[in-house]
Parts: structure tokens; sequence; C-alpha cells
């Protein structure tokens, strides 16, 4: 069975606020489609969050967090003086969240200095995953290393599941932003963006619009999600909309789109053909959406597990 590497940053999550109260957990966007990915799939199926640590006590308990729930962290290095980013979610009365964040200085940012562990973080994976979140927080010279080795392994048939996930706060220009993004396309087989985020960077008037611009940099599957709407899911020279399988009032959308790819990407895994694998990361997201938090305890998706 294939390993899963997805690349990014492991924050501190603050969320659940009652009073003066908070709930600590740990998130982030490429760490919460792993999640689904690791609690959906076959336990034969491996799956390593491939970051940078601190020597602090909250990068010990991040690290015991992945080891108690089964993700490994392959080659990711420790780097002295260094700590995890930090963010809150609040929630207005719809469920929906803005974020305050405090990561300048994470020691994410510095997962790509080390080209030969981040080179055998990689190595053998079956799929390795990333977003536009992971491209924004690395300097120029470690986002050119890191995509570097990512095309290395799509060229040598790994397959690439890349989420532009375009956040504007993280970027110094438009521009920079845009010439990011596109060179992940280009590193990847398959592109999951969210047709907001693409409208915004882009201009796209329509979903079909983002599907044929992203086409010209390569990939062969593309899926745009429109948030509790319709996906676009554009395989080969095909596209068809699926719809999700019902309306559901949320509670907190924190995670959805990133338990939607998790989801995708465990169904493909399986052996799912697109149109089937969306159907079922509209599940698993809408079952996300009902509960508070980016992470839904995993025991709490058994009756999805594929």
């Amino acid at each position: 069975m294939p390993r899963i590497a997805a690349i990014g940053e492991c924050m501190i999550e603050l969320s659940g606020r009652d009073g003066v109260t908070w709930r600590q957990g740990f998130a982030g966007d490429t760490l919460n489609a792993l999640w689904y990915v690791r609690a959906l799939s076959s336990e034969a199926v491996g799956t390593d969050y491939v970051t940078a640590f601190g020597d602090d006590p909250f990068s010990a308990e991040q690290a015991a967090f992945f080891r108690a729930n089964g993700i490994g962290t392959a080659y990711s290095p420790v780097v002295a003086g260094k700590a995890p980013g930090l963010y809150a979610i609040t929630l207005d009365k719809r469920g929906e969240r803005s974020f305050t964040y405090w990561r300048s200085d994470a020691a994410a940012r510095r997962l790509a200095d080390d080209r030969d562990a981040l080179a055998a973080s990689l190595a053998g994976a079956g799929l390795v995953y990333f977003s536009g979140i992971t491209l924004a927080i690395l300097d120029e010279t470690a986002r050119a290393t890191l995509l570097d080795l990512v095309e290395q392994a799509r060229n040598a048939d790994t397959a690439v599941a890349f989420d532009p996930n375009f956040r504007p706060r993280l970027w110094p220009d438009r521009q920079a932003a845009q010439t990011a993004i596109a060179a992940g396309y280009r590193a990847a087989t398959i592109v999951l963006p969210t047709f907001d985020d693409e409208q915004a960077l882009f201009g796209d008037a329509a979903p079909e619009e983002t599907v044929a611009r992203i086409r010209e940099h390569g990939p062969g599957e593309i899926i745009v999600k429109s948030g509790g709407g319709d996906a676009l899911v554009a395989f080969d020279m095909a596209s068809e909309r699926v719809s999700p399988p019902e309306a559901i009032e949320p509670v907190d959308t924190t995670g959805a789109g990133d338990s939607f790819n998790g989801g995708y990407l465990a169904a493909r895994l399986a052996g799912r053909k697109p149109r089937e694998a969306a159907l079922y990361a509209h599940a698993v997201a809408g079952r996300v959406i009902r509960h508070h938090g980016a992470l839904v305890p995993m025991d709490r998706l058994s009756d999805l597990k594929l």
C-alpha cells in the first residue's frame, strides 16, 4: 500500500472559547487533510507529516500527538530556538470562523532548509501533498528547494496533490502568490482548489474557467471545491459537477475544505474513481462541519472508514 507524505505547518490551535477558557489542539491545512487520510484509510496506508519542529515543550507535545495517532514525521528536522506557530478561532452565529495568527517565526518555516532531510522524507512516498500555505511560509530559496524535490518525485511516478489555498496575508503581493501557486500547479498531478480563492487571486468567472486555466499547467485531475456547494470534478479532458449528498447546517466550518481533500485522497488511494471519491469527500466534510475544531476524533469517523 502507498505512503502519503504531507508537507506543511502544524500549529497550536486555540478553539472553543468559553469565557476566558480555550481548548488547545494542533492543526494546519495539510495536517488536517492528512489526519482524515489516516482516519479513513486502511492501516496499511502509511502517513508522514513532513515539517520542522522546535526544541520547546509544545513541539515535543506535537511529536507525541503524531505518534499517538499513527502519523509519522519522517526526517523532519528539529530547529534549535524555534517553536510552533499559534492561531485562535472565533466563530459567528452561523458557524463561520475567523482566525488570528502568531506564526512569523515558526519552526515550520525552516522545513526545507535541509534539502537532504526533505528529500529523505519524500523518498518512497506514493503520494506527496502540499499547499499554497506550505509555499507561502517559505522564503524563496526554500520554496525553490521544495518545488524541485516535489517535481523530482512526480517525475519518478509519485502522485502529487496540491491545494492552492490562497491566503493573502501570507504573501508580500498578488504577483508573488500567482507565480508560486502556478509553480505548484506545474509540480502536481492532482489539484484541489477552492473556487473563491482562485477567483480572488486569478479573477476566474466560474469553476469551469478555473479548470481550464489550471489544465494549461499540466495536471490531469482537478477538483474545484465551492464551499458547501457542488464540486467540479475534471479528470483527463472530461468534467462534471458532483453535489453534496445532503444540505447541512454547520456547527463549525473549520477544516471543511481540508477534510474534503483528505476524504478525496483517501478514496483515490483506495481505488475509487474521481466522481465516487468526490461524493465520499462531500460526506466526510459534512461530518466534520458538525463538530467544533479542525480535527474530528478518529473514532467518530469509524463508520466512514474505507
